[in-house]
């Protein structure tokens, strides 16, 4: 992170030679003493783990990127916090760590569209054309239509070997109440039901 040295919790910093920003403080993953699932067991078992689906963006000068997430979860209301995991090695995860700063934009149940783009399915330069797509007062993207979308400044950071783990303080929101967020369960979209 810009201003954050690299620092270990342990003796043994976890380090990727390849990321181009500076790591922030490491978290070291020791191995398991068991042996762990294989990978089908794995996807099956968080399959069951149902999640709103965000789309996590930043933007540095005439650069936006954005990616589609579900590992977001509240961390904290003081100061109102949220924590996102966003992979090491991706564009996303240097321009946050670059700019301090994300936008998330949590997905209301009609907008599967720009789920998938984000997710993959539409070319990075053109999944922006989709929706429409304004700016917070940071300059970071903002998703017009969401059922809330957040703006985040970075305020810690923690990096476990393969991703960053992002503690963003939420400096603005727009909550729209009579939007139903898009639901990620057993690898498909759903609604909620029975919500009003």
């Amino acid at each position: 992170m810009v201003g954050i040295p690299i620092t270990s919790l342990d003796i043994c910093t976890v380090t990727n030679p390849m990321a181009n920003f500076d790591l922030p403080d490491a978290m070291k993953l020791r191995l398991p003493h068991r042996p762990v699932v294989g990978d089908a067991e794995f996807r099956a078992a968080m399959s069951a783990v149902a999640a709103s689906v965000h789309v996590v963006t930043a933007r540095r000068g005439d650069e936006r990127i954005g990616r589609t997430v579900t590992s977001l979860m509240s961390l904290a209301a003081d100061p109102p916090t949220v924590l996102v995991s966003i992979d090491i090695m991706s564009r996303l995860a240097d321009l946050i760590a670059k700019t301090s700063g994300f936008s998330v934009a949590v997905l209301a149940d009609d907008q599967r569209h720009i789920a998938n783009a984000f997710a993959g399915r539409v070319a990075a330069a053109e999944r922006f054309g989709l929706g429409e797509w304004s700016a917070w007062p940071s300059g970071h993207p903002m998703l017009v239509g969401t059922a809330s979308g957040l703006d985040c400044e970075v305020i810690g950071s923690i990096e476990t070997g393969t991703h960053v783990l992002f503690a963003g303080a939420i400096v603005d929101a727009q909550t729209t109440t009579g939007r139903q967020p898009l639901i990620w369960h057993r690898h498909g979209y759903h609604r909620v039901a029975g919500m009003e």
